[in-house]
C-alpha cells in the first residue's frame, strides 16, 4: 500500500513538474519573436509603468552595427542579431541579462556581397529562437545558423538557400519539437523549410501555391512574416500568412490544410489567435477606383481547403504595409495601424470599442502585462496604457535612439533595443 502511494505520488509530481517549469519560464523567459507563447504577452507582473534615459535604467549598453531584431531571453542570457554594411559582418550577440556585460559577440557569416534593402529594413532584423542549450539566428538570404549558447561555438549553417528579398529579411524563426521554421519568400522563391533542429538538414520544403502566386506581380510575391503555432481541436496547425494567402500548414508534414486567399503584396504583421479565434492582416487589394487597402481578419480556424467564404467571421479595412503585429487581452484586440491609429476592437464581433490617433511611426509591436499595453514608436518613445473602455494613456517614456525593434519582457524587467542601445529598464 505504501509503495502504491509512493508511485502515485511520483506519477503526479512527473506530471506537475513540467507545467511549474513551463509556468516559470513564462516569466524567466522570452524565446521567440513577441516572447514565449507567440503572442506578446508576459505573465509577469511589476513592470516599470515610467522611466526615461536616467530613472529606472538598471543597465545600458551599446549595441555595435544595426538590426532590428528583437531581444530573446533563457537562462539569464540575451541573445540579438547585428550586422555592419560596411564590413560586411552578420553578428550574434550576447548580453548577462542581471550585468549587462557582454558575454558573446559572435561573427556568424560575412557574405561577399550585399544586396539592397528598404530604408526602414536592417540586415539584421528577423529575430532569434532559444532553447536550452542552443540559439538560432537566422539572416535571410545571407544564412541560417545554429549556436551553442554556453560557448557561442557555431554548431551548423546553412547557406545554400538563395532569396531575392528585394527589400531585405524580415521573418522571424519559430521552434517547433524536433524543427527549426525558417521562411523564405521573395520574388522569384516563396519557401518555408522545416530544419532539423540538431543537424540543419531539411526535413520538408514546401512552396506557396503556384495557381496563386503565378499570377502576382513579382515585387509582390515577396512576404516577411513569422508564423504561429495554434491547436484545433487536439491538431496543431502552423499558421503562415503570406502576401498571396494565408495558410495553415500541418508543421510536421508542410502539408497545407487550409487556405484564405486575399492580397497583391507583402505581409509583414504575424498571426494572433485568442479564444479559438484568429487575427491576421492582409496585404493589400485594390479597388475599382484604384484605391489600395488591407483587411484585418477574424478567422474561424476549424476547416479545410479553402475557407475564404465560409470561416472569416468579421473583417475591418486598414492601411496597407501593416508592420505592427496586435496583441488580444480577454475579449478585446489592441493594434496600431500602418498610420498610428491605436484601436480596441471587441475581438468576438470586430465592434470598436474606442481608437485614438498617436504621433509617431509605430513598427514594433505592442505588448501587455500586468494590466498595460505598452506601444514604442521608432522616435524611441513608449506609451503606456492601462486597460480600460476609454484610452487611458499612463505614461510617455523618452529613450535615445529609435525603437524599431519588439521589446522582450521579463522577471519584471522591459529589454529595449533602440537603434544605438540595449536597456534593461525596471522599477516603478
Amino acid at each position: 500500500m505504501q509503495r502504491s502511494s509512493h508511485l502515485l505520488l511520483w506519477i503526479v509530481l512527473l506530471w506537475i513538474f513540467p507545467m511549474l517549469v513551463h509556468a516559470q519560464e513564462d516569466n524567466s523567459s522570452w524565446t521567440h519573436f513577441r516572447g514565449s507563447g507567440l503572442n506578446g504577452i508576459s505573465t509577469g507582473t511589476g513592470y516599470p509603468l515610467s522611466w526615461n534615459d536616467s530613472t529606472h535604467i538598471t543597465w545600458k549598453v551599446p549595441i555595435e552595427g544595426k538590426g532590428w531584431s528583437s531581444p530573446v531571453v533563457l537562462n539569464k542570457q540575451i541573445w540579438l542579431t547585428t550586422a555592419s554594411e560596411e564590413k560586411k559582418e552578420m553578428r550574434a550577440i550576447c548580453v548577462d541579462l542581471e550585468s549587462g556585460e557582454q558575454i558573446h559577440n559572435k561573427l556568424v557569416f560575412t557574405p561577399e556581397k550585399l544586396f539592397r534593402i528598404h530604408a526602414i529594413n536592417s540586415y539584421a532584423t528577423p529575430t532569434s529562437a532559444i532553447e536550452e542549450g542552443r540559439v538560432f539566428v537566422h539572416f535571410g538570404r545571407y544564412g541560417t545558423a545554429c549556436l551553442n549558447s554556453a560557448t557561442g561555438e557555431k554548431l551548423w549553417e546553412r547557406t545554400d538557400l538563395p532569396v531575392e528579398h528585394i527589400q531585405g529579411p524580415g521573418s522571424s524563426l519559430l521552434i517547433y519539437k524536433d524543427k527549426l521554421i525558417v521562411h523564405l519568400e521573395g520574388t522569384k522563391v516563396q519557401q518555408i523549410l522545416a530544419l532539423n533542429k540538431l543537424t540543419g538538414e531539411t526535413i520538408w520544403k514546401t512552396e506557396r501555391p503556384k495557381e496563386i502566386y503565378d499570377s502576382m506581380l513579382e515585387i509582390g510575391k515577396k512576404a516577411y512574416i513569422t508564423p504561429i503555432i495554434i491547436q484545433v481541436k487536439g491538431r496543431d496547425l502552423m499558421i503562415s500568412n503570406g502576401s498571396g494567402a494565408c495558410i495553415a500548414y500541418d508543421p510536421e508534414t508542410g502539408k497545407e490544410v487550409w487556405r484564405i486567399i486575399q492580397g497583391e503584396d507583402s505581409t509583414i504583421s504575424m498571426p494572433v489567435e485568442s479564444d479559438g479565434r484568429l487575427f491576421f492582416y492582409t496585404s493589400f487589394v485594390t479597388d475599382e477606383e484604384g484605391k489600395k487597402y488591407a483587411e484585418l481578419f477574424a478567422v474561424d480556424p476549424d476547416g479545410e481547403g479553402n475557407i475564404g467564404g465560409t470561416h472569416i467571421q468579421w473583417r475591418m479595412k486598414a492601411p496597407i504595409l501593416q508592420l505592427s503585429t496586435p496583441v488580444v487581452v480577454d475579449d478585446y484586440l489592441y493594434t496600431v495601424d500602418a498610420k498610428g491609429v491605436f484601436y480596441r476592437l471587441r475581438a468576438s464581433d470586430g465592434q470598436v470599442s474606442w481608437s485614438e490617433n498617436l504621433k509617431g511611426k509605430f513598427h514594433s509591436s505592442p505588448l501587455y502585462a500586468d494590466g498595460y499595453i505598452y506601444v514604442s514608436s521608432t522616435g524611441g518613445e513608449t506609451l503606456v496604457y492601462s486597460l480600460g473602455d476609454q484610452p487611458e494613456l499612463v505614461s510617455k517614456n523618452i529613450l535615445e535612439g529609435e525603437i524599431w525593434a519588439t521589446p522582450a519582457m521579463v522577471d519584471g524587467a522591459i529589454l529595449i533595443r533602440t537603434s544605438e542601445f540595449l536597456y534593461r529598464v525596471e522599477g516603478r
